[in-house]
């Protein structure tokens, strides 16, 4: 028995349109070599070329178009000419909130034959997921602007924890933590300098806590878990933080794993009441756009967590199996790993590997 799958495709800005178009052929490729499921791609053509046409990323009801589909994979979004904070809002968070995909979640390790810029650090040592609280806190939208242009001109940026949201990201990653082998939590927190919403974060960290027995959590102010994740990153497992912290921290984790070109992403709503969304975290990079040599694995892991996601347990495997065999080679790395790969060479070479 096949089973199918609707899938919205939105490649967006620079490379996430060479990378999706990666991933849906190797995708393909999977499905027709296993035969278990199909997937039914929708393209989108939102991004910044849409906004500088129509000046809107997506029309209004984009996110409504969205809730028919299964899962969306989103390539990137942003470009040279247009102010990020116009792109990130008018298409990522503008999908993100009204699907309600609150947890946004990111592993990192160090995969076969990429070497991580950390002295001794082996691929075992570093073996992360950061759970990002995704809906609120920091990039909630709250604030403004007033008396524009004159000497007492003031700009506000409220971050909004509620309990609500704080108690559903702590359980959703104490959740995780307990289905890892290690059952380990680590909460980021600022709470010493940021003494109202951080402070709400750790007591609901506390009170949840309560209910997950077998999990062993730790606390770690932001500043001093960067210096933990460069200087013992084994000590680490799962990680869970603000919409901000999380942001930050991701990418870090990203570049100490060898390249940000290889991180995905998930925007999961665990109600499942309305499709997640599976994206590489390394942004248009409009610097390379057009030149071949973007890394497609991002978006290949990122469609390992969609099939995941979908319940398409052994189509994962099968793909991050793929992944790591290409990864083990040097002659697949693209230039962000150190290579002289194209993108076209790392696809074929996940395709033959599957």
């Amino acid at each position: 028995m096949t089973n199918a799958y609707r899938i919205a495709a939105i490649p967006g800005d620079g490379i996430g349109i060479e990378v999706i178009e990666a991933g849906l052929e190797v995708l393909d490729a999977l499905s027709r070599r296993l035969g278990s499921f199909a997937l039914d791609v929708e393209n989108f053509d939102w991004g910044s070329d849409r906004y500088k046409r129509e000046g809107r990323f997506m029309p209004e009801d984009g996110a409504q178009q969205l809730r028919g589909f299964d899962a969306i994979l989103f390539g990137a979004v942003g470009a040279p000419d247009v102010p990020d904070h116009l792109s990130l809002w008018g298409l990522r968070l503008a999908i993100c909130q009204p699907l309600d995909q609150f947890a946004n979640v990111r592993p990192t390790r160090i995969l076969p034959g990429i070497q991580s810029p950390l002295r001794g650090v082996a691929p075992g040592d570093l073996d992360w997921v950061i759970v990002r609280e995704n809906s609120e806190g920091e990039y909630a939208g709250q604030g403004g602007r007033s008396h524009r242009g004159l000497p007492h001109e003031i700009a506000t940026e409220v971050s909004i924890f509620t309990r609500a949201g704080v108690e559903r990201i702590m359980r959703f990653a104490f959740d995780l933590a307990r289905s890892r082998e290690r059952k380990q939590l680590t909460v980021v927190t600022k709470s010493n300098a940021q003494r109202y919403g951080m402070v709400l974060w750790d007591e609901v960290a506390a009170e949840v806590a309560q209910d997950f027995p077998d999990v062993q959590w730790d606390k770690m102010l932001v500043d001093a878990m960067t210096v933990r994740m460069t200087l013992d990153p084994a000590s680490l497992d799962t990680i869970v933080a603000s919409n901000l912290h999380a942001d930050i921290l991701s990418d870090l984790a990203a570049a100490l794993a060898g390249s940000i070109g290889i991180a995905p992403t998930a925007n999961i709503n665990p109600e499942r009441n309305t499709p997640s969304m599976f994206e590489p975290i390394h942004g248009s990079a409009f610097d390379i756009t057009g030149k071949g040599v973007a890394n497609p694995v991002g978006t290949f892991w990122s469609a390992v967590m969609m099939l995941d996601h979908l319940g398409e347990t052994e189509a994962a495997a099968r793909l991050m199996a793929a992944i790591e065999k290409v990864t083990a080679a040097p002659a697949c790395h693209t230039p962000d790993l150190g290579g002289a790969a194209t993108t076209r060479d790392v696809t074929r070479a996940v395709i033959e590997a599957l």
